[in-house]
């Protein structure tokens, strides 16, 4: 795997000072966030002091073991590289089991768990837990589920939830947009890859 040198936070540039490495992660976040087309973006709910949910659904013109499929042994190819750690797809990896890391591999032999999986019911369900990005350092929790429904056509509807809850110092409203924004980024790709809408 091929590891980015010198990338320690998503979107790093050459000679950018980080007096604050979580204010760095976040407004990374969010500008990114702000690239997004409108149509990636699909519905924030249950927004409150607590947290709130991203929620994104589409149907998909292959069976569910095929979603399944690209979802858990494709993870390098759907998942943006500019949303890890080293800005490189290529280290992302799933490990599909109970137990099981959504990983990245760093640079001499170092590592990151974005998610691990509490929940693997092939073909049907994965849920996962973990604060992704920002999230974690900014001591949110995050629950992930991917859920697949066949449907009359033999297609797949496809429903991709992520829980965000703990609190938190300001308005959640705005990291909110942002976290549903690049969740929908990682739905749409992982939709197109799988079949298309």
């Amino acid at each position: 795997s091929r590891i980015t040198p010198g990338g320690s936070w998503p979107g790093r540039r050459e000679g950018l000072l980080a007096p604050d490495e979580l204010t760095v992660l976040l407004r990374t976040f969010l500008l990114t966030a702000l690239l997004v087309p409108a149509a990636a973006r699909a519905e924030v709910q249950n927004l409150s002091e607590g947290g709130f949910v991203s929620r994104h659904q589409a149907e998909v013109a292959a069976t569910p073991a095929a979603v399944y499929r690209t979802l858990t042994e494709r993870i390098d190819e759907w998942w943006e590289g500019a949303h890890s750690w080293s800005g490189d797809a290529a280290n992302l990896y799933f490990e599909a089991r109970v137990g099981g890391c959504f990983c990245e591999r760093l640079e001499n032999g170092g590592g990151a768990e974005h998610l691990r999986v509490v929940l693997l019911w092939p073909n049907r369900q994965v849920r996962l837990e973990g604060a992704l990005g920002p999230l974690g350092p900014m001591g949110l929790a995050g629950t992930m589920n991917w859920v697949l429904e066949e449907t009359g056509s033999g297609g797949t509807r496809f429903t991709w939830t992520y829980v965000v809850r703990g609190h938190m110092a300001g308005d959640y409203a705005a990291l909110a947009d942002a976290v549903d924004a690049v969740n929908g980024t990682q739905f749409n790709n992982l939709v197109a890859l799988a079949g298309g809408i």
